[in-house]
C-alpha cells in the first residue's frame, strides 16, 4: 500500500496527501511487486534496481542508481517465522523521500503519530533521524530482551529444560541484531563520507552522534549475548550435575532393594535352609531383611550416596 505525506517547516506532524508532490515522503507498507513497479516509473528508476526491497532478508547497503541514492537497512519487527529484524529500504530521489518495507512497520506508525521538527523536504535530516529511529529501536529491543533474560534467573535448584529453550530464543533475537547493526554500522559510515547526500554542517555532527549510538548498540548486543551464553552454560553445568545426582540415587536404590530380593530368592530354593523348620521363620527372615535394608540405607546415607 502507498501513501503520499508532506510536512512544512510551520507543521508539526506529518499530513496525509492524495497524490504525490514535489518533497512529499512516500511510503510503500507491505509492498508488492505492483508497489515496486508504480514507484519505478514514477522516480524512472528500474523496476529490477528495486526488487531487493521486497526482500525480508536483505543485507544493509548504499547503492546510488541514475541519481538515486538506494539504502538499504534492517529494523527489529515482532516474530514472524523466526526473523526478528526486516528490510527497510529508503530511496532518495530527486523529488521525493522513498520509504519500503515488505511488511507493516511500527517504526513508521510511531513516526506519523509524534511531533517532530524534520521535514519531508530535508531528505539528509529526514534521512538522519529516520536512521536515528531504527537506532533507538534496536537499542529499546535489545534492553527489553536482557530485562526478558533477567526475569528467567532464579536459584540454580529450580532450573528446567522451558529456561534453556527460552535463553537459546533470546540468543537467537540477539543473534539477529547483531547481524543487522553490524552492516548498519557500514551504511552509516559511507553517509558520513557525504558521497550519497549533501550534509550540512550540523547533519554531520548529528551523523556522528548517530554512528557512536550505533556502535553502542552493537556493544551492548555483543555483552548480552555473552551474558547470555553464560548464564546458558551454568544451566548446564546444573543439569549435568543433577542427572548426576539422579543417577547416583537410583544405583544406590537399586543395591539396597537387590538385598531383599537376594535373600528372597535364597529361601525360595526347594533345599534345607536355616530355619527352614522355625515355625517364626518368616518373621525371622522378613526381620533379618528389613534390619539388612535398613543398615545399608544408613550406610549409604553417611556416606552421601543418597
Amino acid at each position: 500500500m502507498i501513501t503520499y505525506f508532506i510536512k512544512k517547516e510551520n507543521s508539526e506532524q506529518f499530513q496525509s496527501v492524495e497524490t504525490p508532490q514535489k518533497g512529499c515522503w512516500i511510503h510503500v507498507s507491505e509492498a508488492t511487486t505492483t508497489d515496486i513497479k508504480q514507484i519505478s516509473q514514477l522516480i524512472n528508476l528500474d523496476y529490477t534496481n528495486m526488487y531487493d526491497c521486497l526482500d525480508r532478508f536483505e543485507i544493509p547497503r548504499v547503492e546510488v542508481v541514475d541519481e538515486n541514492v538506494l539504502i538499504f537497512t534492517r529494523h527489529p519487527v515482532s516474530q514472524e517465522g523466526g526473523l526478528y529484524t526486516t528490510t527497510f529500504a529508503i530511496i532518495l530521489s530527486q523529488d521525493y523521500f522513498i520509504t519500503i518495507c515488505p511488511q507493516k512497520s511500527h517504526l513508521v506508525d510511531n513516526l506519523l503519530s509524534q511531533k517532530t521538527k524534520v521535514t519531508s523536504e530535508r531528505k539528509s535530516k529526514f534521512l538522519i533521524y529516520l536512521l536515528l529511529k531504527i537506532t533507538q529501536q534496536f537499542t529499546l529491543e535489545i534492553k527489553k530482551t536482557r530485562t526478558n533474560v533477567l526475569k528467567q534467573e532464579k536459584k540454580m535448584s529450580f532450573v528446567d529444560s522451558n529456561d534453556i529453550i527460552m535463553l537459546t530464543m533470546n540468543e537467537e533475537v540477539l543473534n539477529q541484531y547483531l547481524s543487522s547493526l553490524i552492516p548498519l554500522r557500514n551504511v552509516l559510515e559511507s553517509i558520513t563520507s557525504g558521497r550519497y547526500t549533501i550534509l550540512h554542517e550540523k547533519d554531520q555532527d548529528l551523523l556522528e552522534d548517530l554512528l557512536n549510538a550505533s556502535i553502542q548498540s552493537e556493544d551492548l548486543c555483543t555483552i548480552n549475548l555473552r551474558s547470555i551464553r553464560s548464564l546458558r552454560d551454568s544451566y548446564q553445568i546444573v543439569f549435568t550435575n543433577q542427572l548426576n545426582k539422579t543417577i547416583k540415587l537410583l544405583t544406590a536404590l537399586t543395591i539396597i532393594l537387590s538385598i531383599p530380593t537376594m535373600i528372597a530368592s535364597l529361601y525360595g530354593m526347594n533345599v534345607a535352609l536355616p530355619f527352614s523348620t522355625n515355625p517364626f521363620a518368616f518373621l525371622i527372615i522378613m526381620g533379618g531383611i528389613v534390619v539388612t535394608s535398613l543398615l545399608s540405607f544408613l550406610l549409604f546415607q553417611r556416606k552421601k550416596w543418597l
